[in-house]
């Protein structure tokens, strides 16, 4: 699934001031394509990718996904958008504390009106398939934050999203949990396609992607 921006501008505006996270930005992402966004803090990196998930909307210009341009969905659609097509790994795991992996990872499916036992295989098939089916009876506090990491990812291919939309995932983590967790978003990005978007800071991080594209005061300081 294709990703395209045409002269997107993201103007933050308080009563006192204003501030241009995102400064005209146009480029493409194709479909299965592994990119990531890079640039020193401030630079507009989160904000890009929150307008390219439809957590937030440009002041200005298109976000494009797989030829649809998104500021003309209306709520129900947008959400259905980010339900179906789109998977967001954050840098917090942001699981719930009282269930337990398996949960977790069953939460989107339940929201999808996936039936039960349909939801408890997929979700077992997932936590297996990141190599993790061993804790899926723990809950969040009993495991590692690396393994933590692996609940989120499984929970974010959970309704099997096309566009994978990674904020700083390896933020918390040990370079080696790091590198383990960048291998696993990797594979899933070689063997099932998923086009995954990697906001990170981290050079060896970035390594993962076929490209990187670098921000500088909300404005692309060169597109490969």
């Amino acid at each position: 699934m294709s990703v395209e921006l045409v002269d997107v501008h993201k103007v933050y505006k308080t009563s006192y001031y204003e501030v241009r996270a995102i400064n005209g930005i146009t480029m493409r992402i194709e479909d299965g394509e592994f990119i990531a966004i890079m640039g020193p803090s401030g630079s507009g990196k989160s904000t890009l990718l929150y307008l390219i998930g439809c957590l937030d909307k440009p002041t200005k210009g298109e976000v494009i996904i797989d030829g649809v341009e998104t500021s003309k969905l209306g709520d129900d659609e947008l959400t259905r958008l980010r339900r179906e097509k789109l998977g967001f790994i954050f840098q917090q795991y942001n699981l719930i504390s009282t269930l337990t992996a398996l949960e977790n990872v069953e939460l989107p499916m339940i929201f999808k009106g996936v039936p039960k036992d349909e939801r408890k295989r997929k979700a077992m098939e997932l936590l297996r398939l990141i190599g993790i089916e061993d804790i899926a009876e723990r809950k969040p506090m009993e495991i590692s934050g690396g393994q933590q990491q692996r609940v989120a990812i499984a929970r974010a291919m959970a309704n099997e999203p096309r566009i994978l939309l990674c904020d700083e995932p390896t933020g918390n983590l040990d370079s080696k949990s790091g590198r383990q967790i960048m291998g696993t978003i990797k594979e899933l990005n070689e063997e099932k396609g998923v086009t995954v978007i990697l906001v990170t800071h981290d050079p060896s991080m970035a390594e993962f992607a076929e490209r990187i594209v670098r921000l500088r005061d909300g404005r692309l300081q060169d597109v490969p």
